[in-house]
């Protein structure tokens, strides 16, 4: 009688094994409260940024005109992050990172291409369904992976490679049944245009978040949180400014008593749309930057990607998007894209 086969290592049930046994050992290693705040800081980008992104979607649908005004709403609320940063400073007796020449210089950068990229957004939510859009914007993992392996010199494995190439099929699946979720109210041309908007702005958060990743390694040399904050706050102390000159130039801060006149609801659900698209917002920048201090910058990019098909969920259900078969069949395939990306990513941290 022959022996049974043993279960080869790398079996499904093997990985699930030495990943349980991993995170087992990993939270023994951390104090509860660590993982107090990491959960937190989680759930923040996974509800709050959702969650703005709906909110902008709403901004158009009951008659909102301005991409200024979202792009600006983005960045609005970057003194709520201000405010948790200079209590920091009295708690843990620290005084501000030294702002060098150099500093200075990546933070205007990183604010002029924030604000862009807030632009592009914009434009996706005016033109797409917030569902379609949401899943367009996964794409922008697929650019982290790429921009950090040319700019950081972070490894790339097989399956970060595969994940790349499975979300880029999600993205063209979408892309072929564009027909069955474009609004009546919106051209052939401007959904897209809107599809454009949406991979460019995917492409530049993505290079945004490998020239951050630069910045601590080239520039700062240390990751804390206070440092983390600081950052944030001044990126978007930036991108504020860049934004602000724009709705001014462009007319559209003059326009916005016009506009709550005419939104649906009235100019008190106008303002409460704006104020709660900033708030929630910088509650996802908080989150983020709680994640990238407590965790990697990787996993605050896997969580940024992951909350696209939260968004779509939600868009379905709150605003009643469309969803069609291929959608799901994209939503499905860009899960698969992130399983992939984060194994590949678990894979690096392994090895030596």
């Amino acid at each position: 009688m022959e022996p049974e086969p043993s279960v080869p290592s790398d079996s499904l049930w093997g990985q699930i094994s030495k990943f349980t046994t991993m995170a087992t050992a990993a939270y023994k290693k951390r104090p509860i409260p660590y993982w107090i705040l990491l959960v937190l800081g989680i759930i923040a980008m996974l509800v709050a940024f959702p969650a703005s992104s709906i909110l902008s979607r709403v901004y158009y649908e009951n008659g909102g005109q301005s991409k200024w005004i979202i792009s600006w709403v983005a960045v609005a609320g970057w003194p709520l992050i201000a405010l948790i940063l200079f209590p920091t400073y009295i708690v843990s007796r620290t005084f501000p990172t030294y702002l060098s020449l150099k500093l200075g210089i990546s933070y205007v950068v990183l604010g002029f291409l924030s604000a862009a990229d807030n632009l592009m957004y914009a434009y996706a939510y005016a033109y797409l369904p917030a569902s379609t859009a949401s899943l367009v914007a996964s794409s922008s993992l697929v650019f982290s992976a790429l921009f950090g392996y040319f700019l950081v010199k972070n490894k790339v494995n097989a399956s970060i490679i595969n994940s790349v190439f499975v979300i880029t099929a999600a993205l063209t699946i979408i892309a072929l049944d564009s027909s069955s979720d474009r609004y009546d109210n919106i051209s052939d041309r401007e959904y897209i245009m809107g599809f454009i908007w949406d991979v460019l702005g995917s492409a530049l958060h993505g290079l945004i978040f490998a020239l951050s990743e630069l910045v601590f390694v080239r520039l700062l040399g240390r990751r804390s949180f206070i440092v983390v904050l600081e950052q944030q706050i001044m990126v978007s102390l930036f991108a504020f400014v860049f934004t602000t000159i724009g709705v001014i130039v462009s007319g559209d801060f003059q326009r916005m008593g016009s506009e709550a006149t005419t939104f649906k609801g009235g100019r008190g659900a106008y303002y409460l749309v704006l104020i709660w698209g900033a708030i929630t917002f910088q509650f996802g920048v908080l989150g983020a930057t709680a994640v990238v201090f407590l965790a990697s910058t990787v996993l605050a990019g896997v969580l940024n990607a992951v909350r696209t098909p939260i968004t779509s969920i939600a868009a379905v259900i709150l605003l009643h998007d469309p969803m069609s078969g291929f959608k799901i069949l994209s939503l499905v395939i860009t899960f698969w894209g992130f399983g992939s990306y984060i194994y590949g990513n678990s894979m690096d941290e392994k090895s030596p």
